[in-house]
């Protein structure tokens, strides 16, 4: 059986912090402690470097179809390029078409993902189409271990569900122990904004932002977390931005309700004075849009006051000739930005190198939290005997700067042009085995498995 020793490493999960030496056989972790007695095939030394769990994005999007064309990064380079940057599993979200099953949406899910996937992932299942025939799949789901289910507040006609369908989803999902998760965006609004400033004639990138206020997302926040606290189901808030969501979030703790929240590494380092560069916007059209400063130091507070769980990507990217569709309309710029290979060195730089948060807190957000929320703890998330042997080697010194000219992903310009990173993922490994070393792949399309996962914990 395959056996690694990585020694005198600083190991660091969401609840220690020690000198330690990791014992890994085959695809876990056997041992974890001071000068271990045994022998192994291959022997690391970590001396200097930080050990981490290998981290977890809940929130990518990997060979999408979407306004007419599809994301570009596919299982193969969006799972390899998130190993580069640390992130061992990841949880892409199956979208159900409209009028057809869920197990119609999922089979074709796996005929992208079987076989091509590098890394490990998982699936949540949107529903865009709740009726007595999909309620009947729900339980069917969470058995084969897609246990959370994503609902639209926005993207009528395509994606959107009303309040109607938000409600029955919500209570047959809470009899199976399941998760309902949210894009919180007010869709209805949204569309009359966007209809207005296209009447006007203004159709550049700025207006995606000026259609999508922050009230669009903290009405919605809110509204979710209501019908969240009737039904009694667990919810979660993916990608939110802004300060008025999260004390919708924050309103909702009076009544003892608990919301999970995910926000995403862009909000936290990039803003909306990005959106005055003519075209060259376009590369940071989302949804929802990039937010102000004020934004960006609620949701840091957010993150250490506990309101916060889960920072993610939202990893949808685009080429620039896809972008280029809304050349001409701000409404036809295919949504998303590459961003799965940074999240993790772009959250170590910006959050504990700055001093916005502890070891310990980066580890929760970028990994431990995510696998209770999502039940895959203690299997995955953490540094502990029995757990998947997903490690990563992170120097936390070494400078280097983001670029299109050598990221992995498969886009050709980066949403980080040029920034200064402090701290390297050096050395990552997946259930066992070393898949990156010093800047090269080593495990191949395939070698990634799909992690069946448990019903959601109810507390992180």
């Amino acid at each position: 059986m395959h056996t690694v020793l990585i020694k005198n490493g600083r190991v660091v999960t969401a609840s220690e912090d020690q000198i330690a030496d990791i014992y890994v056989e085959g695809e876990t972790i056997r041992a974890i402690g001071k000068d271990l007695p045994f022998t192994a095939e291959k022997v690391i030394d970590a001396t200097g470097l930080l050990v981490f769990p290998g981290g977890i994005d809940p929130h990518v999007h990997l060979d999408m179809p979407f306004m007419g064309t599809y994301s570009s990064d596919n299982y193969e380079t969006g799972t390899r390029a998130a190993l580069f940057g640390g992130t061992t599993t990841v949880i892409d979200f199956i979208l159900q078409t409209q009028g057809k099953s869920l197990h119609d949406a999922l089979d074709a899910w796996k005929g992208r993902s079987d076989g091509n996937a590098v890394g490990d992932y998982s699936f949540h299942m949107a529903v865009t189409d709740f009726n007595d025939h999909t309620r009947e799949e729900i339980k069917q789901l969470i058995d084969k271990g897609i246990t959370s289910f994503k609902t639209f507040m926005a993207y009528k006609g395509a994606l959107m569900i009303d309040d109607h369908q938000m409600v029955g989803l919500m209570q047959e999902v809470k009899k199976h122990g399941g998760l309902v998760t949210v894009h919180a965006t007010n869709g209805d609004m949204i569309d009359y904004l966007i209809a207005k400033h296209r009447k006007e004639g203004k159709l550049s990138p700025l207006y995606h932002y000026l259609s999508q206020p922050e009230v669009t997302e903290a009405e919605a926040s809110g509204r979710f977390a209501d019908l969240a606290d009737y039904t009694g189901v667990n919810g979660y808030i993916v990608h939110l931005t802004c300060e008025g969501a999260l004390n919708a979030v924050r309103r909702s703790t009076i009544r003892n309700q608990r919301i999970f929240v995910e926000t995403c590494i862009q909000y936290l380092t990039l803003d909306a004075s990005l959106y005055d560069k003519g075209f060259e916007s376009a590369k940071w059209v989302m949804s929802p849009p990039l937010r102000e400063k004020k934004d960006q130091a609620t949701l840091w507070a957010g993150i250490n006051q506990g309101l916060v769980q889960v920072v993610a990507t939202d990893h949808c990217p685009f080429l620039w000739e896809q972008k280029k569709m809304g050349e001409n309309d701000f409404s036809k710029i295919p949504n998303g930005h590459p961003a799965i290979e940074h999240r993790f060195e772009l959250l170590f730089s910006e959050g504990v190198t700055k001093g916005r948060i502890s070891l310990q807190k980066f580890v929760e957000v970028a990994a431990t939290n995510a696998a209770k929320i999502f039940g895959m703890f203690p299997q995955k998330g953490t540094l502990a005997v029995g757990a998947d042997a997903d490690i990563v080697l992170f120097d936390p010194k070494e400078k280097h700067i983001l670029s299109a000219k050598t990221h992995h992903m498969n886009a050709d310009y980066s949403s980080y042009e040029g920034w200064e990173v402090t701290g390297k993922c050096k050395t990552v490994l997946l259930r066992g085995q070393v898949a990156i070393d010093n800047g090269k792949a080593l495990v191949q399309k395939g070698y990634g498995k799909f992690i069946k996962r448990a019903p959601t914990a109810p507390v992180v």
